[in-house]
């Protein structure tokens, strides 16, 4: 089903040299500081919530936990999980990678939060007569806190074949309510986001991404669409037997990222927990080296609108019952991803906890791992509480 990686020894290589050197490596103790956490974690996948996973936790500017469990499939022969096999984000591209990309556009005065969307995507508001009025008041701010209007998700990629019409049809996606006045998670908001961050920068969001934010912290195993000669180090999300009719390995997993290139702001950004750990460090020292600390502020806050959501500007927060647990302060952050994927982010605690898997493996099916993330999450927590 998918490639055999290379020697233990190379394995161990490719894991260490990657280490940054803004985040000190501190997790020769893990297995005994994180015994149960860890346990969790095997017990999900004895019980078929996912067969690999791979988990980074960053305590106090420190990387205290870096580790592979399972398999790439479910079948004994499969290849083991390291810590530093490449993971399909899913959804956590929203975060990890747009909403950075904004953030840092945000700074240099490119990106309006309170900018109409129309008037970087005339199209938008064109395609429908009926809601013209309404359109014209979606906002930027808008699309990053899921307040648009928008659906949450349509299978554009059953009537569109390329890039350019799925992104026509997604323009033309009527409102389901007025702007503003209800939160709902929208991966058609974010598809747009993504056309207007282009229209902003004047060239694809991978390379901006690629340039202004992957290269800045050293990300070297951080990329929108694997190179072939990675496959080996991909996890497997799904033996796909209705769409595209094979195993899906080192491509996007999400359909519409997939009739888009690969590339897309909702979905198509692949990384390590190592990687992802770094990212959250810089986040919690104040966005260093990428932004300042009062913007990581604005983009991180719980907006509150509309009311009662629990969303900020392109992340989510704990909302009871949680994915992060019970113990993350009312001030952390996270998101997830549909492939099995997740961060989260405290501030107070000066803790940020990576968990990526491949829940998807062999077909969508199994949701125990909502379940499992969020005992896995307490785990953590009282691992370090004890200490």
């Amino acid at each position: 089903m998918c490639y055999k990686p290379k020697t233990k020894a190379t394995r161990r290589i490719f894991l260490h040299q990657s280490i940054n050197h803004l985040l000190a490596p501190a997790f020769s103790g893990q297995d005994d500081q994180f015994q149960r956490a860890f346990a969790i974690l095997r017990s999900g996948i004895q019980q078929r919530a996912f067969p690999g996973a791979a988990v980074g936790v960053v305590h106090r500017g420190k990387l205290i936990a870096l580790k592979g469990l399972g398999r790439f499939t479910y079948s004994p022969d499969s290849p083991d999980v390291s810590a530093g096999m490449i993971f399909d984000l899913a959804s956590v591209t929203k975060a990890f990678a747009t909403t950075t990309a904004c953030m840092i556009l945000y700074e240099r005065g490119l990106f309006k939060l309170e900018q109409p969307v129309f008037q970087l995507l005339p199209d938008f508001a064109e395609s429908s007569r009926e809601q013209d009025d309404a359109r014209h008041h979606v906002t930027l701010r808008m699309l990053l806190s899921h307040s648009s209007g928008l659906p949450a998700y349509i299978k554009l990629f059953q009537t569109a074949h390329d890039e350019e019409e799925l992104l026509r049809q997604a323009l033309q996606v009527p409102l389901t309510t007025a702007p503003g006045t209800k939160a709902e998670y929208s991966d058609i908001g974010f598809i747009l986001l993504g056309e207007a961050l282009e229209r902003i920068t004047g060239e694809p969001l991978d390379q901006f991404c690629q340039r202004e934010i992957f290269a800045k912290l050293n990300l070297q195993q951080t990329v929108f669409n694997p190179l072939t000669g990675r496959k080996h180090l991909i996890l497997p999300t799904e033996d796909d037997q209705t769409f595209r009719r094979r195993v899906v390995q080192g491509e996007v997993n999400d359909e519409n990222a997939y009739v888009m290139g690969g590339v897309a702001a909702h979905a198509g950004c692949f990384s390590t927990a190592e990687n992802v750990s770094i990212f959250a460090h810089c986040m919690l020292q104040g966005g260093s080296p990428l932004v300042q600390p009062q913007t990581v502020e604005i983009f991180t806050r719980r907006e509150n609108f509309p009311p009662g959501s629990s969303r900020t500007l392109g992340w989510d927060t704990p909302s009871q019952p949680s994915q992060s647990g019970k113990y993350f302060s009312s001030r952390s952050y996270g998101h997830l991803g549909y492939t099995g994927t997740s961060l989260w982010i405290d501030p107070d605690r000066q803790l940020a906890v990576t968990l990526l898997t491949n829940r998807t493996w062999p077909d969508r099916n199994s949701q125990l791992i909502k379940q499992i993330r969020p005992a896995f999450h307490d785990a953590v927590v009282e691992a370090l509480d004890r200490d």
